[in-house]
């Protein structure tokens, strides 16, 4: 018998923003599955005189993921920062509730293409009405300060901690089960509709529990309501130290390390899923789930690299291990031709993401604290230029060798991700002669 004090128990969970992220995640992965099989599946029976049946579909599939990934990469800028704009003057669930109308409507286009058979470009007017509505670059920020909402200085790394677990976790689950789903059929829809029917559902499950449910802490009166700005907080894991001055040396430093490696792990990313459907691997639905399921393992040793590393080495030489860490496994990717070496690869990928949060926390101890908003923004805007700029780039190259050797684009991605290495290494060493330096005036 179910006792008041447990339905009691059960609203005041779903009133927070965790079960808010788990179902977004679960249904984003699923989703994420359910449309690489379907643009591989409409690709199948491209033709054309020149090039080979399966090089027209891999050249199909790419140059759909170029359009599709531009659009949802671009259009959400300015929205997003509307949306923050409206969060900082306290409206607090506006930067979740419309991007999750996005993801809802845009699960839901996939699903009616898949039931009627539209043409997959209706996937591209989706993609349109999810930048619109903010996308992730909406969503994130504002379910990471709605989480800190209510916390104290002191304990809100470890609830940034619990959501990036949530996140991580929830994305392992969704993928493992997402290529199970995609065989079910529903009557005579045929593949796709059941895993897309629960992904629709989750999100608008998120939408109404957004809507009708989601509570709105209060900061706490010992933090500056400043501290949840949307728009003066870019990175999730930032330090703010105030800096007697800017070292511009050192941030132009990090701005092209960052640069270059959002580049080379962007490219491989773009080609790695349809690298995946062609031969010799030619994975089904359930392999796809599984090698997403990598991705997301990736996540969770990456995050449990940071807390390990920060206790013994430097910030510096933690994004160096990140940075060697995707190189090798990158690299190792480019000649891959059987499933369990793709596995081997990005086994060696496990600190692959530590970088990029790390980048902007010694971004932010490089400038003042007044102007450290300023320069975290201007890093994620040259960090959506790279994305506009590898999207294209990775995808021709890809298109044009592969006859001869289709993983050049990883060797690529290799190569740059190892001159990405050497601006941060020249910022340690300049950081290292800084201490010695200061620890010399000390005595």
């Amino acid at each position: 018998m179910v006792t008041p004090s447990l339905c009691q128990a059960a609203f005041a969970v779903f009133r927070q923003i965790e079960p808010i992220i788990v179902l977004e995640q679960l249904g984003s992965t699923l989703f994420d599955t359910a449309l690489q099989m379907v643009v591989r599946d409409r690709c199948a029976n491209i033709t054309d005189s020149v090039h080979s049946r399966e090089e027209n579909q891999q050249r199909g599939i790419t140059d759909f993921y170029m359009t599709y990934n531009l659009i949802i990469r671009i259009l959400p800028i300015i929205p997003a920062l509307v949306l923050a704009r409206l969060s900082d003057r306290g409206w607090r669930k506006a930067p979740i509730v419309v991007p999750l109308s996005g993801y809802l409507l845009s699960r839901l286009a996939l699903l009616l293409v898949v039931i009627f058979g539209l043409p997959l470009k209706v996937m591209f007017a989706a993609a349109v009405v999810f930048g619109l509505s903010g996308g992730f670059s909406a969503y994130w920020p504002g379910v990471m300060t709605l989480a800190s909402l209510g916390s104290s200085a002191a304990n809100r790394s470890q609830v940034m901690m619990k959501v990036e677990l949530l996140y991580g976790l929830a994305g392992l689950v969704g993928s493992l089960v997402s290529g199970h789903l995609f065989l079910l059929y529903s009557s005579s829809l045929g593949n796709g509709t059941i895993l897309l029917s629960v992904s629709t559902l989750l999100h608008l499950l998120c939408l109404i529990f957004s809507i009708a449910l989601l509570q709105v802490k209060q900061a706490n009166s010992e933090d500056s309501e400043d501290s949840y700005h949307l728009l003066s907080h870019a990175s999730r894991n930032t330090r703010l130290i105030a800096a007697p001055e800017i070292n511009m040396v050192n941030v132009v430093l990090l701005f092209a390390a960052a640069f270059l490696y959002d580049f080379a792990v962007g490219g491989a990313i773009e080609i790695l899923g349809s690298f995946v459907l062609k031969s010799p691997l030619s994975w089904t639905a359930t392999e796809v789930g599984y090698g997403n399921a990598a991705g997301c393992m990736i996540f969770l040793t990456s995050f449990i690299g940071v807390i390990v590393f920060r206790k013994c080495v430097s910030d510096e030489t933690m994004i160096l291990i990140g940075m060697l860490s995707f190189a090798s496994g990158i690299y190792l990717m480019s000649f891959v031709t059987q499933t369990y070496l793709f596995y081997i690869a990005r086994l060696l990928n496990l600190f692959a993401l530590i970088p990029m949060p790390t980048i902007r926390s010694l971004v932010s101890q490089q400038v003042q604290a007044s102007s450290c908003g300023t320069a975290l923004t201007l890093l994620q805007m040259t960090l959506k230029l790279a994305g506009v700029a590898y999207i294209p780039t990775f995808t021709k190259i890809y298109q044009h060798s592969l006859n001869w050797l289709p993983g050049l684009v990883f060797l690529l991605s290799s190569i740059i991700t190892v001159l990405a290495m050497i601006p941060i290494s020249i910022v340690g060493c300049r950081s290292a002669r800084t201490q010695q330096y200061v620890r010399i005036q000390g005595d």
